[in-house]
């Protein structure tokens, strides 16, 4: 056979699929890594089961890993994908419906036996067939469990050990299909496994098997390059998931404000990630108490933000409610508190590993009493890091509780990031006491922002006490007067109101001459973003409007919505952002899209429904 040709693509869409013990999320992790390493944008989406191990080659412990990258822009990690490959039939009866036309299966042939589809829930012995799957698929049938037993022979192994490895023949495969050098690859599992040399062979044998079957069998007509990034302005990147960037932001705020970073927390899916990162930073100062509960974890936090620290606590939905309490008092004792929601389908339990954007009312409104805080949304795994920057310097400047939004989406998905110069980051200046202020009240404040100044215990003539309890807005002291409550609750929602001062201005995004505009906030930007640009592709004028800052709104939100002829609010509940923007804007017909699937929107179903609209 003649060597395989070469084609150019400016993007391509490939997902991993298997059981839970597959690998898939290593494999997916590896690969779009290398493919960061080698300059292209790209977009990831994890999507594995809470379960904690399904019965094997069953539909319920389908663990997929799903990452788009190209040589330009690239907003979702795909609606479709070029390229699956599966390791059981439920792995492709589950995402059979994802394939688009003109696209590549390679599966396992060892595992596409009759006991696998009656596992899978096949009434044929043909899956393909029996799914309906286009002629226009190809289909690539390898042996990848019996070709990683060949290849482990003589490592002295089980036969179970040695199948955990047909994950590496398969990404070797996938990285002869797009010209990916390995060596790259085999760089990322030395880290990993380094301190397991006999391991660590035995991946990098089968990793460079499944690149060399790939390569002398010739099993496909054309082999795939995918050009660098020609739109990414030159720095440092690096392939980045949103819980790791959060983690880095509130690190580079510490570091910039010149404070000791505090995280008091307890572990959760899908936030825990940011956890893990935090208690590795020994090296930065990083304080990590891992509390008994949800409560313990934020009142930890507390203390060390009565005390001086940068404080944080990170968790999700569930775990936001068992904080409310505690966050009032952070409210009451006007303390600076960075609370991080990393939002998942809900409600109780739910569902864990899948996203959703929930938690928005709650974390608005879901305490006793008049409790304002400042509420942000970060939109993609990237910017997690600009948005745990800036949740901290807020809370900082303004003494306020700050709650961060980010979801299961980006918290797990990944995208390419750039490192930014700690020196290039806005100051961040906390509203200290300032010298000649000895004796001050522990409600003075700023007349002009309202926001207390921080006392740090242990300076002499700046002793004081805080609590949960109202005091006087004069003295300090414990109080119940009415008129002085009101006047308090007035000066907290003042405080919050003032930040909008500090906001960027709400930009429109698309065609700003359309009659209809799209809002969107937090996560779904992406796909919102890629749906716009579309439409506008093809002379459909539609603009976007994506909120990041949600309390307080920005200052020109009014002026910006009152545009648009027609407006509609895209998000991952049953509308709980355009229920909160009619309370705000006057005059105006909020129309709603709204997925509550603990999965994120596709472009696809998004364009769809703007059509119809317009």
């Amino acid at each position: 056979m003649d060597k395989t040709k070469t084609t150019e693509l400016d993007n391509v869409v490939v997902r991993f699929s298997g059981d839970s013990g597959d690998g898939m999320q290593l494999t997916g992790t590896l690969f779009s890594n290398l493919s960061a390493i080698l300059g292209n944008e790209i977009s990831t989406f994890p999507d594995f089961p809470s379960e904690i191990r399904a019965p094997q080659g069953t539909l319920g412990g389908v663990s997929g890993f799903q990452v788009h990258l190209g040589s330009g822009k690239i907003y979702t990690p795909g609606d479709e994908a070029d390229v699956l490959v599966a390791m059981n039939p439920a792995a492709l009866k589950v995402n059979a419906k994802a394939i688009k036309n003109g696209g590549v299966i390679i599966y396992d042939a060892d595992s596409f036996e009759k006991s696998d589809f009656e596992k899978a829930a096949f009434t044929s012995e043909n899956p393909f067939e029996e799914l309906g799957i286009s002629d226009s698929i190809q289909l690539i049938p390898t042996p990848l469990s019996s070709l990683t037993q060949s290849s482990l022979e003589g490592f002295g192994f089980d036969n179970k050990t040695v199948l955990r490895s047909k994950n590496m023949f398969a990404l070797g495969l996938i990285c002869w299909l797009f010209n990916r050098p390995i060596d790259q690859a085999i760089h990322f599992l030395t880290n990993k496994f380094g301190k397991k040399p006999t391991l660590l062979q035995a991946n990098v044998k089968v990793l460079t098997d499944g690149f060399y079957y790939g390569n002398n069998l010739h099993l496909t007509i054309s082999t795939f390059v995918i050009d660098k990034s020609h739109e990414t302005p030159k720095g440092k990147y690096t392939s980045i998931s949103g819980n790791k960037a959060t983690a880095w932001g509130l690190i580079a705020a510490a570091q910039k404000a010149g404070l000791q970073l505090f995280l008091g927390s307890y572990p959760i899916t899908p936030a825990t990630d940011i956890m893990h990162e935090l208690t590795a930073r020994k090296d930065m100062g990083v304080k990590v108490v891992q509390a008994e509960d949800e409560i313990a974890g934020i009142t930890t936090s507390i203390g060390a933000a009565f005390a001086g620290s940068l404080a944080v606590t990170n968790t999700s939905g569930p775990g936001l409610a068992l904080k409310s309490e505690a966050i009032g008092l952070a409210v009451m004792a006007e303390l600076p508190l960075v609370i991080i929601d990393v939002m998942r389908g809900g409600p109780s339990t739910g569902m864990p590993t899948k996203t959703e954007q929930t938690d928005l009312l709650q974390a608005l409104y879901g305490r006793n009493g008049e409790s304002p805080v400042v509420v942000l949304a970060a939109g993609t795994p990237d910017d997690c890091f600009h948005y745990a920057y800036m949740a901290s310097k807020i809370a900082l400047e303004h003494m306020t509780p700050v709650i961060l939004l980010t979801d299961a989406f980006i918290g797990n998905g990944t995208s390419l990031w750039k490192l930014p110069k700690l020196a290039e980051l806005p100051a961040i200046t906390p509203n200290y006491v300032k010298p000649g202020m000895e004796g001050c009240k522990v409600t003075a404040r700023d007349e002009v922002s309202k926001a207390r100044y921080w006392s740090v215990p242990g300076r002499k003539g700046f002793e004081h006490r805080n609590g949960g309890l109202e005091k006087d807005y004069e003295t300090g002291c414990i109080a119940t007067e009415p008129s002085n409550h009101e006047k308090m609750v007035n000066s907290r929602q003042a405080k919050v109101e003032y930040v909008s001062n500090f906001l960027p201005e709400l930009k429109i995004e698309g065609d700003e001459t359309a009659d209809m505009l799209v809002i969107g906030w937090g996560g779904t930007h992406g796909h919102l973003m890629s749906a716009v640009m579309n439409m506008n592709k093809v002379g459909k004028k539609i603009a976007l409007a994506h909120f990041n800052y949600i309390n307080p709104l920005p200052k020109n939100t009014i002026d910006v919505i009152q545009l648009y002829k027609k407006v509609v609010v895209c998000e991952l509940n049953s509308g709980q952002f355009a229920t909160f923007l009619r309370s705000k804007v006057p005059g105006v017909e909020f129309l709603q899209y709204n997925k509550v699937q603990g999965q994120p929107f596709t472009v696809t179903e998004l364009e769809a429904d703007f059509s119809e609209l317009m």
